[in-house]
């Protein structure tokens, strides 16, 4: 079992960018530039590595290796964005894993392209990349190719052996799990579960009980064995079941209007655990938008506009006004939920006036992470 953070560090230690990894400050899949960046780099790797696995870190300065941290990343549909444009797609994972010296709500993301040998094109052209488009690594740079891709094997040697080098051990599993249940959420009654002799799980957050439901809010789970976060959020709200085979997180979006919220069912995600060293995370997608009043949306919608406007004149805002801009991303996506399209790319294009005020910014972020995997749902 390889300890991914182990394994990031293995990889910048290599040298710098090479045919078998990229990294990058950031992903930006909000814009089609950003997606066709991102896919390029799927594409060149897969193609340059028939026989081993690729990687891509995400999260470091390109210049000094610096670790400075990306937000937490639901790669839960990210498959279906490679699959939509690539032919002969590889199989990828996207894999959040927390550093030590970065705070909570930061990670290192790490996406895995599993070997392939047939190669990969482009079946439909993106942003400035036509269709039929062919790339390939040449050191570090994702170049194109017309013609045959001559297969190469090179790399495997080496990313095997950087591969055996991250195995994860008993020690740092304690650590692990030590450092999680003492020291990171030592305030927030921190669990763990042990499946299969094996595989260890940690959470924490926030109780609360509704009913006869209890939920957490602020949510941390960690996969300790190999360092990865299965879950984090700073707002939303999950209810946590398992028993010996299976650890299961049903997440809830808080939806509502004129201060009346309720919590909808999002989306199921249930890791199962086999005897063998392996497991497996199914996910189900759970949500029905709730229907409100079009002419009451109408209205919200526009008023939403305006206060935007006047952020960015740089106009003060009312009383009133700072309370609507605290609910803005949660009425902008209910909007968007229904039928009001151009309410998705509204709130994209407000992060930067939106940004300077924390606890809005926070639930900018929140809201474009479950739009979006409620878009790649569909895809």
């Amino acid at each position: 079992m390889i300890n991914k953070r182990l394994l990031i560090k293995n990889l910048l230690a290599h040298n710098d960018e090479s045919s078998f990894y990229d990294k990058k400050r950031q992903l930006n899949l909000h814009s089609r530039e950003g997606k066709a960046k991102f896919l390029k780099h799927i594409c060149a790797l897969s193609n340059s590595n028939p026989a081993n696995n690729s990687y891509i870190v995400v999260g470091v300065e390109d210049q000094d290796n610096e670790i400075v941290g990306d937000d937490f990343f639901d790669d839960s549909r990210i498959q279906n964005l490679v699959n939509a444009y690539l032919e002969n797609p590889p199989k990828i994972q996207y894999e959040n894993v927390p550093f030590p010296n970065l705070p909570k709500d930061k990670v290192i993301g790490l996406v895995t392209i599993k070997p392939k040998s047939q190669t990969s094109h482009f079946k439909k052209g993106i942003h400035t990349i036509p269709a039929n488009s062919i790339f390939v690594r040449r050191g570090s740079n994702s170049t194109p190719v017309e013609g045959k891709v001559r297969k190469n094997y090179q790399n495997t040697e080496t990313v095997i052996g950087i591969e055996n080098n991250s195995r994860n051990s008993i020690q740092h599993t304690l650590d692990g799990v030590i450092d999680f249940m003492n020291f990171r959420h030592k305030d927030m009654s921190p669990k763990y579960k042990v499946f299969k002799e094996l595989f260890v799980i940690c959470w924490a957050g926030v109780a609360r009980k509704s009913r006869d439901k209890t939920f957490l809010s602020r949510v941390d789970i960690e996969l300790i064995n190999e360092q990865i976060k299965l879950f984090y959020s700073a707002q939303d709200v999950v209810t946590i079941t398992f028993d010996d085979d299976s650890f299961t997180i049903i997440e809830y979006v808080p939806l509502g209007l004129n201060d009346k919220t309720s919590y909808y069912p999002l989306e199921e995600q249930t890791i199962r655990f086999f005897e063998n060293g392996y497991y497996k995370i199914d996910r189900k997608m759970l949500f029905q938008p709730p229907e409100f009043n079009r002419k009451m949306l109408h209205h919200i919608y526009n008023s939403n506009l305006a206060l935007l406007q006047k952020l960015e004149k740089g106009m003060l805002l009312s009383k009133r006004e700072l309370v609507d801009l605290d609910n803005l991303p949660s009425t902008f996506m209910i909007c968007y939920l229904n039928g009001f399209e151009d309410a998705r790319q509204k709130l994209i294009d407000a992060k930067a006036v939106l940004k300077p005020f924390t606890q809005v910014y926070l639930s900018f972020k929140e809201a474009l992470r479950i739009l979006r995997k409620m878009k790649y749902d569909v895809q």
